[in-house]
């Protein structure tokens, strides 16, 4: 095996935050080294029209735009190196960065840009209809259900945000929860109970999503107290249970909160000294695309000033 390859930055993640991350640090003259995760691309990959992502008036798919940024990052030096980091030792320097098909990197820095997955139902057509009636973020794709009835999971503040947020285009909205009482905060409760646009359904579960081929025609829907089955009839189904950021594979080296989302202190520092965070995997908050971007400009900066103050 060859030895390692030696770079000033690394950066682990190439979705919005990555490949941001990527070009400033290549247009600073650092010759980054991304890895880009398996698949990479981060959650875009799996979104279709975005229309919120400012520079396309008429939206872009998300594939497209994920594809335009690398080409972005690679004209401008980036080397960009499709394999999954395994591990990572924080305790050396260079910092040693292992992929799993063995390739490794030295680093001087290194930024984590490894974003967070949404958690799924993992019923039958749910991944068919992702993108097609099937979403798991309400800000990002609520404007393509105008006028339409939708069903939201989830009993958190999350599924209520959500749901009160999708009334503003949506018909009707129809919470389903598997319990017979919310988990979401008394403020969060009272605001979606009392908008008219919104109605529960108790102590049930989704089993199924139903279509036509295209998109979302239905949900089936199972009662936990009797046990009956039932198709609702719905365009859309919003999924918001919760998402996990993706850090496991960090190995509790770099602090992280409650929820294993990336600490971060003074803007993108982790607790270890020249190691940046940014976009979802340290953002339980906002989860966009742009915010993404803006963090990776910020860890890409941040990187630079680090290696100018340590290395001259």
């Amino acid at each position: 095996m060859s030895d390692p390859e030696h770079a000033k930055v690394a950066i682990i993640g190439s979705g919005p935050a990555g490949l941001t991350a990527a070009i400033y640090a290549a247009r600073a003259n650092l010759s980054p080294v991304v890895f880009a995760g398996v698949p990479a691309g981060g959650q875009l990959m799996i979104t279709t029209d975005v229309e919120n992502f400012p520079g396309f008036p008429e939206g872009v798919q998300g594939p497209e735009l994920m594809d335009r940024m690398r080409q972005q990052a690679e004209r401008f030096g980036a080397k960009i190196i499709d394999d999954q980091v395994e591990k990572i030792d924080f305790s050396k320097r260079p910092f040693p960065v292992k992929g799993q098909s063995g390739v490794e990197v030295l680093a001087d820095t290194l930024i984590i840009a490894t974003g967070a997955s949404a958690i799924w139902l993992n019923v039958p057509g749910e991944k068919e209809y992702q993108g097609r009636g099937v979403s798991a973020c309400a800000t990002c794709d609520g404007f393509f259900f105008k006028g339409k009835e939708i069903v939201v999971v989830g009993g958190g503040d999350t599924a209520m945000e959500e749901s009160t947020f999708l009334t503003k285009f949506a018909s009707k909205v129809t919470i389903i929860h598997r319990r017979d009482s919310l988990r979401a905060s008394k403020a969060m409760q009272h605001r979606a109970s009392t908008n008219p646009k919104i109605q529960f359904l108790w102590n049930s579960v989704v089993e199924e999503v139903v279509g036509n081929g295209k998109e979302v025609t239905g949900v089936r829907i199972r009662n936990l107290k009797d046990h009956s089955v039932k198709e609702f009839a719905c365009q859309g189904l919003f999924v918001a249970i919760g998402h996990h950021p993706n850090t496991e594979f960090l190995g509790g080296q770099l602090t992280v909160g409650e929820k294993g989302y990336l600490e971060l202190h003074d803007h993108t520092r982790t607790n270890v000294d020249g190691v940046f965070g940014c976009g979802d995997a340290s953002d339980p908050r906002y989860r966009q695309a742009v915010s993404a971007a803006g963090m990776g400009c910020m860890a890409a900066l941040d990187a630079e000033k680090w290696l100018e103050e340590h290395q001259g």
